[in-house]
């Protein structure tokens, strides 16, 4: 016998922070119940959307040369050391194995569960790099990485083991790697904007805080309603530092030996996963991009006691005329109204209804799940308008999503108003002194007085900072126009 599920009635807008941890247990995406702190289970469903994302980040890698390679998991501490920076910045979150076997027999050196690929990838690249016929190397891993959260964990956004791409790459000149944080942006402006329908603030991270070793990192970080945002993907760029730390070295044309110019791109599946939770969810639960979605239709036959036998044989007929897509017939025992809630619970993006009317006049009713909208169809044009609507739900969550974005980025006015926006939910935009380490005292203030970061400058955003603006910390001339939030 099938559960009962009760309709979902936790207030997204004013109880955030409830709204999601419910809404992912009671959609079944994650269990959180494992018993070590930080791990998550992520069951089917969850997995389902991994998939179609990760396959259409192969499918990005793919039209731009990148290739697949797998590293292992853990990293040599001799190798996890070469880089002073790196190593200062991930230290305090790298696990460490120290023994192993029955016994627990000491290592003879400790091993760090992989933080990030830089350390378990370069002393491979140090000696497949030899001349400038290597180059360019662009390869790319997908599998999970480790850090010691000590902050407050929460699925998907802050865990201790987390789901990973990245593509690291090696090139010859200064010029390509730049054309590479150019191309990294691109992709994740197709993948998760025009394709998840998620806007995000593309900014360049302050140097104080930057990836660890990197000349510049570049971020995309979500909005969310709460005026938090969610950091989906970064990319590094890397300069010379890591290959003069790996000896990553080649011969030029003119048989000079030089230093290779490196990237790395670092898109959080995960991540991913709670951006469509939280930017695309309502009320009522998940709401879910057509592509994504792990099932993508439901059937649901209403059963009045004759004609049931029609109106199942009318069911099991559509399951198979839509194959191609993921179909569930929901022919479980429980009442209408509870099948309408679990499924728009799950955010299943179309619903389709068959009773002995529909049957009858060779008709169907559809549902969509983003707008709860009830569309009459002839039974014969299903496939046309399942095709039509695949289209309209994404672009109609995507226009939801960035009037959002859009009502969160507030103006600050002066130094007060930058605490008082914070406080009511806003991301605030205002002029800085400079994201340079002269301005780190300023970014110090705002996070002592409101526990929000300056995220960076937008480089997907039209800004345009008037040319006597001065900063709103500290007074002085203001070089640039700072994106400032709590995040996850």
């Amino acid at each position: 016998m099938k559960k009962t599920v009760k309709e979902f009635k936790i207030s997204k807008e004013k109880n955030f922070n409830d709204w999601f941890n419910s809404v992912v247990k009671r959609s079944d995406l994650v269990d959180q119940d494992y018993g070590a702190k930080g791990f998550v289970v992520k069951k089917p469903m969850t997995m389902m959307i991994v998939e179609t994302i990760r396959n259409m980040y192969e499918a990005e890698y793919k039209n731009t040369g990148h290739l697949p390679v797998h590293f292992p998991t853990v990293v040599p501490e001799k190798n996890f050391e070469k880089e002073k920076d790196h190593v200062e910045g991930f230290a305090p979150n790298v696990f460490w194995v120290t023994e192993a076997g029955a016994e627990g027999k000491k290592l003879e050196e400790r091993l760090a569960l992989k933080p990030t690929g830089e350390t378990a990838i370069y002393p491979s690249y140090s000696k497949w790099v030899r001349s400038y016929r290597d180059l360019p190397i662009k390869y790319y891993q997908f599998g999970t990485v480790f850090r010691y959260e000590t902050k407050a964990t929460k699925p998907y956004m802050r865990e201790r083991e987390f789901l990973w791409f990245e593509s690291h790459n090696v090139y010859e000149t200064k010029k390509e790697m730049k054309a590479q944080i150019k191309e990294d942006l691109k992709i994740t402006e197709k993948i998760v904007h025009q394709k998840l329908g998620v806007p995000f603030l593309y900014v360049k991270r302050p140097q104080w805080d930057k990836f660890p070793g990197a000349d510049n990192t570049y971020v995309a970080d979500v909005p969310l309603v709460n005026g938090h945002v969610v950091q989906i993907a970064s990319t590094h760029e890397l300069g010379q530092g890591f290959a003069k730390a790996f000896d990553i070295k080649f011969t030029d044309k003119n048989e000079k030996v030089k230093y290779a110019w490196q990237t790395c791109y670092g898109p959080g599946i995960a991540r991913m996963v709670a951006s469509l939770v939280c930017v695309h969810g309502d009320d009522k639960g998940l709401v879910l991009p057509f592509e994504v979605a792990a099932t993508q239709i439901v059937i649901i036959p209403i059963l009045f006691g004759k004609n049931n036998e029609k109106v199942l044989k009318k069911g099991i007929e559509l399951k198979k005329k839509l194959k191609k897509f993921r179909t569930v017939f929901d022919n479980s025992d429980a009442s209408p109204g509870e099948k309408y809630n679990e499924w728009e619970l799950k955010g299943v993006p179309i619903r389709i209804e068959i009773g002995p009317r529909e049957v009858e006049n060779k008709e169907l009713t559809l549902v969509r799940r983003d707008t709860k909208e009830k569309i009459k169809i002839k039974e014969k044009d299903l496939l046309i308008e399942i095709n039509k609507l695949k289209k309209d739900i994404l672009q109609n969550i995507k226009k939801t999503a960035e009037k959002l974005m859009e009502s969160k980025i507030v103006t600050a006015e002066n130094y007060k108003d930058i605490v008082k926006k914070l406080k009511e939910g806003k991301i605030v935009k205002a002029p800085f002194c400079s994201t340079d380490f002269e301005g780190e005292d300023c970014a110090d203030k705002i996070k002592e007085d409101s526990s929000a970061l300056v995220r960076g400058t937008a480089l997907n955003v039209k800004d345009k900072l008037n040319k006597n603006s001065k900063c709103i910390v500290c007074g002085r001339p203001a070089k640039e126009l700072v994106y400032i939030a709590k995040d996850y």
